[in-house]
């Protein structure tokens, strides 16, 4: 059974003359990943910084693990993680050490904190290294001994603002399998990122934020089906053959025809993509045309995120 984890409801809040966030609203249950997308200055770290306490918001509702966030602050601290965009460990320590560091900070007698530092090195899968200087890790390597350290209390909820920030694609993949597991696990991850592939990747649900207001919440795939169907698309190896191709894709159609004459391509929306990439296929090949490719090209959520919240809006202009 799930349960609501992150619950927040019309939240306000302003710096002096400028609003971060207005009328804003999320939800996430327990085991998800939920993301929060937006350019910069939308209001992404504002709203984590809320719910993990670390600022006051001036109006609206905020709870978390069940408990409000402004009168129950203590409670909401002890129930939750946070990995800000920096590692926190220290590189004059060796990863078992930062660990029993942080957690003797969370108040753990000296057996409790080497017995937890020890489950959650092998849990993050650095216990071959537990006795190396984080300075001698991968940046992966390292951003994972940093989420261990925000488990060191076992979390209800994790709050990671841009975590693979700067790491290599090795190192990323790394982050998304250890997120993957502490979801899977029963963990809320509440996750703030600008990389759409990781948030495709990871997240249950996605909210898009812009000028500290919801745009919309919904799937990865939600968001994508936004932008409309499936579209079959072929590339003519000879851009003479470009009017044959038209007559191949127009009947297969449910919607207009597009083409591209600099890419010798013509593409169109199709409701039973499978039957209709068959079919162009069979017609190419009894045409005795030669393609350049053919197949099937879906929405991506790049192009969902740009068609939410358009391009017009520059970070000069935001806070």
């Amino acid at each position: 059974m799930t349960t609501t984890t992150v619950e927040v409801e019309n939240l306000g809040k302003r710096f002096k003359d400028t609003t971060a966030l207005e009328g804003f609203g999320i939800s996430a249950e327990s085991g998800t990943v939920l993301g929060l997308l937006g350019p910069n200055g939308a209001g992404k770290t504002t709203t984590v910084r809320i719910l993990t306490t670390l600022l006051r918001f001036d109006t609206g509702r905020a709870a978390v693990a069940g408990f409000d966030v402004a009168r129950d602050a203590r409670q909401v601290r002890r129930r939750i993680g946070l990995t800000g965009q920096q590692t926190a460990v220290d590189d004059l320590l060796t990863a078992r050490q930062n660990l029993v560091l942080f957690g003797k900070l969370f108040r753990l007698n000296k057996a409790e904190a080497r017995e937890r530092a020890a489950e959650l090195l092998d849990q993050f899968r650095l216990g071959e290294a537990a006795d190396r200087s984080p300075k001698q890790f991968s940046g992966g390597m390292k951003r994972r001994l940093d989420l261990a350290a925000s488990m060191i209390l076992a979390p209800q909820v994790l709050f990671l603002d841009e975590p693979t920030t700067g790491l290599d694609p090795a190192g990323r993949r790394e982050v998304w399998d250890t997120v993957s597991h502490l979801a899977a696990d029963g963990t809320t991850v509440v996750l703030t990122t600008h990389y759409l592939d990781e948030a495709d990747r990871l997240c249950d649900r996605i909210a898009v934020i812009d000028h500290g207001r919801n745009i919309v919440e919904d799937t990865p795939m939600g968001l994508k089906r936004r932008m409309g169907a499936d579209r079959l698309e072929i590339v003519a190896a000879d851009p003479d053959d470009l009017p044959v191709l038209v007559g191949i894709v127009e009947p297969l159609a449910d919607g207009g025809v597009a083409t591209d004459e600099t890419a010798a391509a013509v593409s169109a929306p199709v409701t039973e993509p499978v039957a209709a990439l068959t079919a162009a296929a069979t017609a190419v090949r009894d045409k005795h045309l030669t393609v350049a490719d053919i197949g099937l090209r879906r929405p991506t959520l790049d192009e969902a995120f740009l068609e939410l919240i358009g391009t017009t809006g520059k970070e000069e202009d935001r806070t």
